[in-house]
């Protein structure tokens, strides 16, 4: 048996979502149990399942360096704040980096 991922994609623009696991003996069996488990109710168009062993995950320790981006998020505070840092850090007489 091998856990499989779910993921349903509604009719439209939106994008797959995540709608749970379950265990199946192979590919095949995963497709009908993941329809029968999720999608009975029209909740979505399309179906995937992804066997978890062909997930590749990236832990926080290689995700860690992308977490001081501030320039990242949407809307600007973060950008602003350490702008403000670095302009009082360099003083009046100094310019900003």
């Amino acid at each position: 048996m091998a856990v499989y991922e779910v993921f349903l994609k509604p009719e439209g623009k939106d994008g797959y979502r995540h709608a749970g696991a379950i265990d199946a003996a192979d590919d095949e069996l995963a497709l009908v149990l993941a329809r029968e488990a999720y999608a009975r109710r029209a909740e979505g168009a399309r179906l995937w399942v992804v066997d978890r062993r062909h997930i590749v995950e990236g832990d926080a320790e290689f995700v860690g360096p992308n977490a001081d981006k501030p320039h990242r998020h949407h809307d600007g505070a973060a950008v602003a704040a350490r702008r403000k840092i670095q302009r009082e850090a360099a003083g009046p007489d100094e310019p900003a980096p």
